[in-house]
């Protein structure tokens, strides 16, 4: 893909801007989060002539916006930010993706780095890996019916804890309580039900994982210890989506909501870009099969942390309870909602598009869980399989200037047939090992796919959201034990 050639105009030492002059039919500017070290990797494919062309649909307010993670995506770009009032504003699948809600959980231990020599993280990964299905295609450990997968696509992360998957805890520190209302299950196919059927519980491929986890840095001690985290401790970071249900529920609306955009008379300057007016028919039917994906990924996360949960006991013969596997937060990125933010001077419903984005709100907001508030929302960035994972807090600039949203993770710069190409004669796994990381996978090209190499540096990414003001660093870790699909 070439490099793209357009204006990037420096607002600051964080922000670069795509000036609304640059295309006739944009509506707003574009604006792009990063620092002059992330510049090069930005430019290397079209990613921010998506963000222009996002600032053409009706009904954007503010500004088109991209993290510091942003590379190519389906019409939107991965690390996509817009939000559109809702009335003339539109909602469109290419600005949520295909895993939609994928998204990450964190547990934390009362284990330390101590209490894990190397065997014993070995047989935790491996009791990992067995546990928790994953790969592509992967096919979960629960049996459910079509009936079912309607109840789990309604209660989300409520039906697995019903099920005996989880505790009332979790609940609390899942993003919407891990069951967003508005589902809508006349917007889902039975293609969709079908693949939903087989698949909870699983990890998948691609750049999910489980991770066992060190402590390595704490940023805020303060901020952290409400937190209930610590320097030296062992968490868990659980990072997967909503499998071929959600897949399966973005294509069909992508196939259906090209027709629609033309019958509302909406110019597409990108076909990707696909959508439908938000009170329309065919956007509230997207909008509320998209909700049944969401509500379908928490019950997935929900499940799997239940089964993490016992793989840890498995090993070290105690229970959740007694090695203190709590619930961090769990935080969705491929997502779209219905939030009031300010405009100008006024308070405004919008609908608002994150897409490899994490919501950021500050301190005091109603959607955090009340032991947080004080802090504002736990904002989860994972790594990539050989590097750091972090933990940040949320701020009222970023309530401010991105419709409260922060980056995802790192965001990749290699294609994957590029790191297949690249890795054909490295062995990640032993490389991995050089460094003191325990890793398994479904197979050795996923590895090869997911090296750390294929991505940004995520320091430098966080940096660019912690100086922009948009989210706060609380605390660092260090990966020591991975499993990938």
């Amino acid at each position: 893909m070439a490099n793209w050639k357009g204006p990037l105009e420096k607002i600051d030492d964080t922000r670069l801007r795509i000036p609304k002059s640059y295309n006739p039919k944009m509506r707003v500017d574009g604006i792009i989060y990063a620092d002059a070290s992330l510049l090069a990797d930005i430019k290397q494919d079209q990613a921010p002539e998506q963000v222009a062309n996002v600032a053409t649909l009706p009904g954007i307010v503010g500004q088109s916006m991209a993290m510091p993670d942003i590379h190519w995506g389906y019409g939107f770009p991965i690390g996509g930010v817009a939000a559109f009032e809702t009335g003339e504003g539109v909602v469109s699948p290419g600005g949520v993706g295909y895993d939609i809600n994928c998204g990450v959980r964190l547990l934390r231990t009362k284990l330390t780095k101590a209490d894990l020599k190397l065997a014993l993280l070995e047989k935790l990964v491996k009791a990992m890996f067995n546990n928790v299905p994953s790969g592509v295609g992967s096919k979960g450990k629960i049996r459910i019916s079509q009936t079912e997968v309607a109840q789990v696509l309604t209660h989300g992360a409520r039906w697995a804890v019903e099920h005996g998957y989880g505790t009332d805890d979790d609940l609390e520190y899942t993003e919407e309580h891990g069951q967003m209302a508005g589902a809508d299950l006349s917007g889902v196919s039975s293609r969709a039900f079908e693949r939903g059927m087989p698949q909870l519980g699983t990890l998948g491929a691609g750049n999910h994982f489980l991770e066992i986890q060190e402590v390595a840095e704490v940023f805020d001690a303060n901020a952290a210890r409400d937190l209930g985290i610590s320097l030296g401790q062992i968490t868990v970071m659980i990072h997967t989506g909503s499998r071929g249900l959600g897949y399966q529920i973005c294509d069909d609306n992508v196939k259906t909501l090209g027709a629609v955009s033309q019958k509302y008379g909406i110019e597409l300057v990108d076909r990707q870009l696909a959508c439908a007016p938000i009170e329309s028919p065919e956007g509230r039917k997207y909008f509320g099969a998209m909700v049944c994906a969401a509500n379908y990924a928490w019950a997935n996360r929900q499940a799997i942390a239940h089964w993490v949960r016992e793989a840890f006991a498995q090993v070290l013969g105690m229970t959740a309870e007694q090695l203190g596997m709590s619930q961090v937060y769990d935080v969705a990125h491929n997502i779209a909602k219905f939030e009031q933010h300010m405009v100008g001077k006024e308070r405004v419903r919008l609908c608002v598009h994150r897409k490899g984005a994490t919501r950021s709100f500050g301190p005091g907001d109603q959607a955090t869980p009340a032991r947080y508030r004080h802090l504002g929302q736990p904002v989860l960035i994972p790594g990539d399989m050989g590097t750091s994972s972090y933990l940040m807090l949320g701020t009222a600039t970023a309530e401010r200037d991105t419709f409260g949203s922060a980056c995802h993770g790192a965001g990749r710069v290699w294609s994957r047939t590029r790191a297949l190409r690249e890795t054909e004669h490295r062995n990640v796994a032993q490389e991995l090992r050089a460094k003191g990381i325990v890793v398994m996978a479904a197979s050795k090209e996923v590895l090869r796919e997911e090296v750390p190499d294929s991505y940004k540096d995520v320091d430098k990414v966080v940096d660019v959201c912690q100086r922009a003001g948009i989210a706060r660093k609380v605390a660092r870790m260090r990966p020591l034990g991975v499993v990938k699909g």
